[in-house]
């Protein structure tokens, strides 16, 4: 895998010489984070390689660069290098829990670090894990982005907790659900873009607007995430089909379809050992009441609106690719 699979999958779109500049940052990102894997502890060491190199998007740091040049500002690319590694970082901590909250086998089709090695040491590497992107956040000293970054992190914590509340609620309100995705995943996004407009320096006014494109980004992505659960091939997402529904989580699709036909057959195995063929009905019931059309229209919402926000910003390269990133959002299949 390329140090940044979320630039390929974005393509021909990017400029040639932006292009060039975002696939030195991503290599050296990449570097960043190898160095950041070593440790006198051989099994912490081994658990964060084994994260590492199970890949994925590095969505986080990509934002972390495009923000910054969409601000039109010569910048620092060393400290966009570096709180773009402890940004994901940060990510890849909470994907080291997640697995072992979610009792998950694989990831991307390789092991997790929790079926692996167990829970114990996954829990405590991936803490490990969180305290090296501090060291990193510190490291840049600048205390406007630590208390923001710092923010974000609380939040997305705490998001992870209201959703673990949430679990087993067959009737979740729209308002409920859609505070867990704003916490536990656009809050960090909107402080990945916000961060690369502090790292050059931009106006407030700049800084809100990369915020609000990564704030409608985020619930883009897990609004989409909501939809990809139930539609999505296994295949390309690593992951069975409704994997929410059989762990107990109720999102989008299924609160739209509750709230206007009776599900009492399905709202029974709930988290509880629906078989594969209830869940076929249910999708094939989600599909003939709308429920998917309804969702990836909110989504398109969010992605106009985080593109709105760019209008903010000097027309650039940059500025583009970063509304290419809110399409690949909603294009997107894994």
């Amino acid at each position: 895998m390329s140090a940044s699979a979320f630039l390929d999958r974005l393509g021909a779109s990017i400029d040639e010489d932006l292009m060039a500049d975002l696939a030195d940052t991503a290599l050296a990102v990449e570097s960043v984070l190898s160095q950041q894997m070593r440790s006198d502890v051989p099994l912490a060491e081994k658990i964060g390689r084994l994260t590492l190199e199970a890949g994925g998007k590095r969505m986080r740091p990509a934002l972390v660069a495009l923000s910054a040049h969409a601000t039109g500002r010569p910048f620092d690319r060393s400290r966009a290098v570096q709180l773009g590694a402890c940004m994901e970082m940060v990510h890849m901590a909470t994907l080291v829990h997640d697995d072992v909250i979610d009792e998950a086998a694989t990831r991307r089709g390789v092991p997790t670090a929790a079926h692996a090695h167990g829970n114990t040491a996954s829990v405590l590497s991936g803490d490990a894990l969180l305290a090296r992107a501090m060291v990193l956040l510190a490291d840049d000293g600048d205390l406007q982005v630590i208390r923001l970054v710092s923010r974000a992190v609380v939040e997305m914590a705490e998001g992870e907790v209201r959703e673990v509340a949430s679990r087993g609620v067959f009737h979740l309100g729209l308002d409920e659900h859609l505070a867990i995705l704003r916490m536990k995943t656009a809050a960090f996004i909107e402080a990945c873009c916000r961060v690369g407009a502090m790292v050059a320096g931009a106006p407030q006014s700049e800084q809100d607007a990369l915020g609000q494109f990564g704030h409608h980004v985020g619930m883009a992505f897990q609004v989409m995430d909501d939809m990809l659960d139930y539609q999505g091939d296994p295949a390309k997402t690593g992951k069975p089909r409704a994997t929410d529904f059989r762990e107990g989580c109720a999102t989008w699709p299924l609160i739209d379809l509750s709230g206007t036909e009776d599900l009492s057959p399905w709202a029974a195995v709930f988290g509880n050992g629906v078989t594969d063929d209830q869940i076929t009905s249910l999708v094939e019931r989600m599909e003939l009441a709308g429920s998917f059309r309804r969702v990836l229209h909110a989504a398109a919402d969010d992605v106009r609106n985080a593109k709105q926000a760019l209008s903010a910003l000097p027309e650039s390269a940059a500025r583009e690719t970063l509304a290419g990133v809110a399409d690949f959002v909603l294009e997107r299949q894994a």
